[in-house]
């Protein structure tokens, strides 16, 4: 072999380990390039995912709040329910005040025309023995009851008299008949012999006086000032 060919197969050689130093450098190269891509879309997933579970907790705040508001409202509701349901049915909405005098019953009964005609407006209680009822009132007006009382028994020494009488003094709630040592508590004394407006039986003739629930002899008691009209018919 000539010179020129030994030359040239040389050449050829060294062509061969360039063109595969090439081929491997190349291929490191685009090693390398396919890592960094790599690692650059998996920072970028990273980075999408933290933005996602941010933007997810925000919405998990922002839908608890109104949540949380409806449980605090539902929280008040039931306590609301809970203290009407606690308060007794028929409660007073205001306290009474101290010291007031309250009637005792609304009135169950009524005044036929003929006990008003026998009551004159100036007469500030009227007794009707037949029907077994008296009341107050002023200029004509009824201003309490009427109301059950008890009298004594007609035909007989202890007959509640009848006539136009004026109150003459009253005694308190502890006062004892010297005369028949029986109780007359909240007396209001208008006519002779001791008659008077008590609290005593309904049930029972009294010994002339005109009987009322104690609690109506006290209302009497407090409404009937000294020189007060009283008829009796």
């Amino acid at each position: 072999m000539s010179g020129s060919a030994h030359h040239v197969q040389r050449m050829a050689a060294a062509s061969r380990q360039r063109t595969g130093r090439c081929a491997a450098e190349g291929s490191t190269a685009e090693r390398r390039a396919s890592v960094r891509r790599a690692v650059t879309l998996s920072v970028t997933a990273l980075a999408s995912v933290a933005v996602l579970a941010s933007a997810g907790i925000g919405l998990s705040q922002a839908g608890s709040a109104p949540h949380a508001q409806a449980l605090s409202h539902a929280g008040a509701s039931s306590k609301a329910r809970a203290a009407r349901l606690s308060k007794p049915a028929g409660a007073p909405r205001t306290a009474a005040k101290p010291g007031a005098t309250a009637k005792p019953g609304a009135a169950t009964l009524s005044l036929t025309a003929a006990e008003r005609r026998s009551c004159p407006k100036a007469a500030a209680a009227c007794a009707d023995l037949a029907t077994h009822v008296t009341w107050l009132q002023s200029r004509g007006k009824v201003t309490f009851g009427p109301v059950r009382m008890q009298p004594g028994p007609p035909g007989t020494p202890n007959a509640t008299p009848r006539g136009t009488f004026h109150v003459q003094w009253k005694a308190g709630a502890d006062y004892i008949s010297d005369e028949y040592n029986e109780a007359m508590p909240w007396a209001t004394f208008f006519a002779p012999g001791g008659i008077a407006f008590h609290g005593g039986s309904l049930t029972k003739a009294s010994h002339g006086c005109v009987h009322l629930t104690v609690a109506n002899a006290h209302y009497f008691h407090n409404h009937l000032p000294i020189g007060a009209e009283v008829v009796v018919f």
